[in-house]
C-alpha cells in the first residue's frame, strides 16, 4: 500500500510540481500534467473546472482526503493549497496510486 501523504511529499522533493488552483487548470487544458491532487475544501467551482478539464485531457485526479492547510503541511509549505500539479512525479510513486485508484473507481478484476 502506498502511502498518499510519503507519495506527495516525495514528489514535491524531487518531482516538478507547481501550485495554486490556476495553474491546475491552466496545466489540466493544455494536458502538461501527469496529475493533480485536490484538497477536499477546494471550492466547488474551481473543483468543477479542474475535473472537467481533468476528464477532457486524460488526468488522473487525486481528491486528498485532508484539507488544504493538511496539503501545504505535507509539502512543507507555509501557505493553503488547494491543488497541487504533478508535472514529473520524480521518485515519488504517486502515478501508480492514481492508477490503482482509477481501476477501483472503474471497477478493475482482480
Amino acid at each position: 500500500m502506498i502511502d498518499v501523504d510519503t507519495a506527495i511529499a516525495t514528489a514535491v522533493k524531487t518531482g516538478k510540481v507547481s501550485f495554486g488552483a490556476n495553474s491546475a487548470i491552466q496545466s489540466a487544458r493544455t494536458g502538461k500534467a501527469k496529475m493533480i491532487v485536490l484538497a477536499s475544501n477546494c471550492p466547488s467551482e474551481i473543483r468543477g473546472d479542474i475535473e472537467y478539464y481533468c476528464k477532457l485531457s486524460n488526468i488522473p485526479l487525486l481528491v486528498y482526503t485532508g484539507s488544504s492547510t493538511d496539503l501545504a503541511a505535507v509539502c512543507g509549505k507555509p501557505f493553503l493549497i488547494s491543488a497541487l500539479t504533478i508535472r514529473e512525479p520524480g521518485d515519488s510513486e504517486i502515478l501508480k496510486l492514481a492508477e490503482k485508484e482509477q481501476e477501483e473507481s472503474y471497477g478493475g478484476s482482480e
